[in-house]
């Protein structure tokens, strides 16, 4: 009976021993639409994690003690970089394994904002992040062409990290691109009867998807969330609508500027949402495509309705 129970203790520390050298690469991203795009690569084998709660600024969000050690300690982790999560770059200070700022790849497409950027901006109230001309237009997850380069560099940081499930992560990466092939086709077709139709946003936040397809918002109202504009302002804000005519204005979830419905009121304005977060969507292998193909949908039924 020693032996036998000898035997089975030296085999039950053997399985543990090949499971613990076959535990799951953990990959953390910061924000929502990152960890998406991980998800798709990860499908299968397992589930990203991300930082950032839905509803949460990646412009200033507040790390918790938790959230401090969850970064130092994860395999593999993704960020936008300094232009987007200003808070990270001092935590990371701290980290000796992997950490990817997606906005350095090769490959990226990115925009910088332009110089009449705000040509229709009537409020001058500080952002919680910079657009100043010049500066870079780090939304660069609303790129469909981003997304892929993403995507295959995080496949390829896995299948270094994991050669036993490398097949299993190209093969996703494919199947990812497969379908963003075809997301690209029914958003071209949702979206050809609405270009050209006015519109504006209270955050410059969806130049990248507007770019990818056609549109261009007509202008930008820039107002802190925490503070009401003067009369005057909101006076230049309403005259500017009054111009347009029939319109849609877009805020962003979870919290409509308060002003949104004084701005419009009497005016033939609708006000909608989109979501450049994505912050509720489950991390599935569809949850990009479906963040994109929401935004698409979004606008296009305000603007149809114009």
């Amino acid at each position: 009976m020693p032996r036998l129970f000898r035997l089975f203790v030296a085999f039950t520390f053997s399985l543990f021993a090949i499971g613990s050298a076959q535990a799951e690469v953990r990959v953390l991203t910061s924000i929502k639409p990152l960890q998406l795009i991980a998800a798709a690569v990860q499908d299968g084998v397992a589930v990203p994690e991300v930082l950032l709660p839905p509803g949460a600024s990646p412009h200033n969000y507040a790390l918790r003690p938790s959230d401090v050690r969850k970064v130092q300690t994860v395999d593999l982790l993704y960020w936008v970089g300094p232009d987007m999560e200003g808070f990270l770059p001092r935590v990371l200070k701290g980290r000796s394994l992997p950490s990817v700022a997606v906005q350095d790849l090769p490959g990226m497409k990115l925009r910088h904002f332009a110089e009449d950027s705000h040509s229709h901006a009537e409020d001058a109230d500080e952002h919680d992040h910079d657009h100043r001309p010049g500066t870079l237009d780090a939304h660069l997850w609303l790129s469909p062409v981003n997304a892929r380069v993403i995507a295959a560099r995080i496949a390829a940081d896995l299948s270094a990290a994991e050669p036993a499930n490398a097949a299993r992560y190209q093969s996703n990466l494919k199947a990812f691109n497969e379908r963003l092939d075809a997301l690209d086709i029914r958003l071209k077709a949702r979206l050809a009867g609405v270009v050209g139709k006015p519109y504006f946003v209270f955050h410059e936040a969806f130049d990248y998807f507007e770019d990818a397809y056609g549109l261009k918002h007509t202008g930008v109202f820039s107002v802190a969330a925490e503070v009401q504009p003067g009369a005057q302002h909101v006076a230049a804000m309403r005259a500017r609508l009054q111009q347009v005519g029939k319109t849609c204005v877009f805020s962003e979830p979870p919290l409509r500027p308060r002003l949104a419905e004084t701005l419009v009121a009497g005016l033939p304005v609708t006000l909608a949402e989109l979501d450049a977060l994505g912050g509720y969507t489950p991390a599935t292998a569809q949850g990009y495509e479906q963040v994109l193909e929401k935004l698409g949908n979004d606008l296009a039924g305000c603007l149809e309705q114009l």
